[in-house]
């Protein structure tokens, strides 16, 4: 049952920001329908390499991808019928995590989700210009994801905490 609810750990934060990134990338390939100007350009160029290092690279490289790929692979050892059905919240860290990174989750979802209400009022183009930055950072977090996950499960070198509360079974954890 380990590896099932791993792997619907997996898949689930997979298509969940899969879809994010089909989604924004309609909106964002609609921009270039907009007659761009030099400001555009810039803009768009800013976007891209600021959410590439800010969003891809800091957020989900550097945090956010280490850290549930370690709860990806601490799933596969430690699964409960909870866990099972509710596998990506727990890899992504919705509960059974220490109570300042459950704090962080959730408070940075709700950022997320008021980001995305207050980008969605832009006109085109520059709310394509916007979208295409967060897709090279949702992109970048996909991919790293899948790097560290794949590292968890298949090299001895993976040292990454999944930031299990100590009064939880962390303490027969095997990294």
């Amino acid at each position: 049952m380990g590896y099932i609810a791993a792997l619907w750990g997996f898949v689930g934060i997979f298509l969940l920001i899969g879809s994010a990134v089909v989604r924004l990338g309609y909106i964002g390939l609609q921009t270039f329908n907009y007659p761009l100007e030099w400001h555009h350009w810039l803009a768009m160029a800013f976007s891209i390499v600021f959410m590439g290092f800010a969003e891809g690279y800091r957020g989900f490289q550097k945090a956010w991808a280490p850290r549930v790929a370690a709860r990806i692979h601490y799933l596969s050892k430690h699964t409960t019928p909870v866990r099972l059905v509710l596998a990506p919240l727990f890899c992504m860290g919705f509960f059974t995590i220490e109570r300042r990174r459950m704090l962080v989750t959730y408070c940075l979802t709700f950022g997320i989700i008021l980001m995305v209400l207050l980008v969605h009022k832009l006109e085109q183009p520059w709310r394509g210009v916007v979208d295409l930055g967060v897709i090279t950072g949702l992109i970048w977090g996909l991919t790293a994801l899948l790097i560290f996950t794949v590292k968890a499960f298949f090299t001895t070198a993976f040292q990454h905490s999944p930031e299990i509360p100590h009064t939880v079974e962390s303490s027969s954890y095997e990294s």
